[in-house]
């Protein structure tokens, strides 16, 4: 499992963010956007609060292009190349466009550009009330745990569940915990398998409990700017945290893991009978790997020298290790378990793969 930062330190960060956050719900038409020579990109808020100007970041160039429906390669072009270009196209746009946008900025940085419906669910409200519930787990651990631009990750594994999959290869319950405050994704809820013999961890995303992060518009008022500080938001979430808990639970539960780690067990009796390098390379066209990662991946199934299905689902998640980026990291983890629910004859193609 991919190493993150401590418990500790995630609690610092939270903590520092309450006070840098803010978010502002805004017509359109009172935003304008000013490209420097070079590229740096700053939208400005037009409002009689006078309420300034901000840096964007890259994921909040992404939404604004895909919002005002401009290629993000051509938005892109243009803002290294031709930034009154890219004024002119945004500006434009954004005058004639009648939505309101609900911006997420920290550290004066646009960091989200998102509906008005978006609901927020956020990493410091969801911290405070599940990393209770997790620490009263019998012997929970806190194997790691990470905040990145766009995601927050809470995985927690107890040795009050644990199951053989073979002879002294015993696995672990576990849960991770995953919201992104920013529109990458869902508030989530996974059972998470840790074999111990290698630290490997497994996602078992079939199992999930998701909470979206769309509700009703947050105003009607048609030329206003509202404004939102963590501090003074309505604590409106606290039945969901209550489902969350009652997740949690049912997450590490004997029935639960038992079930996860069986299907797991199962893979052990597909062999890998054709050529390994076509069984990755197979893996690696439907799932999307680059050839850095197919290679790793391949690299850990010929090591460990355990050519059946079992072995190709362990490569995949004792690769993710090996990934500098947390977020694809973690996405190694999910495919594991997603390999796991393979049909057999998905299973057929990678284990005859020639």
């Amino acid at each position: 499992m991919k190493s993150g930062r401590s418990l500790v330190d995630l609690a610092h960060e939270l903590e520092r963010q309450i006070s840098s956050k803010r978010d502002l719900v805004v017509p359109s038409s009172f935003l304008q956007c000013r490209t420097e020579e070079g590229g740096d990109l700053k939208l400005i808020v037009d409002s009689r609060q006078g309420d300034g100007e901000y840096g964007v970041t890259g994921l909040a160039r992404r939404q604004l292009a895909d919002k005002l429906k401009i290629p993000f390669a051509y938005f892109e072009r243009m803002r290294t190349e031709q930034p009154a270009l890219l004024d002119r196209n945004i500006n434009t746009w954004l005058q004639t466009d009648g939505d309101r946008r609900m911006l997420r900025t920290l550290d004066g940085q646009v960091r989200a550009v998102l509906s008005d419906r978006y609901r927020r669910l956020d990493n410091f409200d969801l911290a405070e009330n599940v990393l209770p519930i997790l620490q009263r787990l019998e012997g929970a651990r806190f194997e790691s745990v990470e905040l990145t631009d766009t995601k927050m990750y809470l995985k927690v594994v107890t040795p009050r569940v644990e199951f053989e999959v073979a002879p002294g290869d015993v696995v672990q319950a576990g849960i991770v915990i995953t919201n992104s405050e920013v529109g990458c994704g869902t508030l989530s809820v996974q059972p998470l398998i840790y074999r111990l013999v290698c630290k490997n961890g497994l996602i078992a995303s079939d199992h999930a409990l998701r909470k979206t992060h769309v509700g009703r518009s947050l105003t009607t008022e048609a030329e206003s700017v509202n404004v939102f500080r963590d501090d003074t938001l309505a604590a409106d979430d606290r039945a969901f945290f209550l489902k969350v808990r009652d997740v949690v639970e049912a997450a590490v539960s004997e029935a639960t893991f038992r079930q996860v780690a069986q299907k797991l067990q199962k893979t052990r009796d597909i062999r890998l009978t054709g050529d390994p390098v076509k069984s990755v390379e197979v893996l690696a066209n439907r799932y999307t790997l680059n050839d850095t990662e197919r290679a790793g991946v391949l690299r850990h199934l010929i090591v460990e020298g355990d050519l059946s299905a079992y072995g190709l689902v362990n490569a995949v998640t004792h690769f993710s290790q090996d990934v500098d980026d947390y977020d694809r990291a973690t996405e190694f983890e999910a495919l594991g378990g997603k390999l796991i629910e393979l049909a057999p004859g998905d299973w057929k193609e990678l284990a005859h793969a020639a």
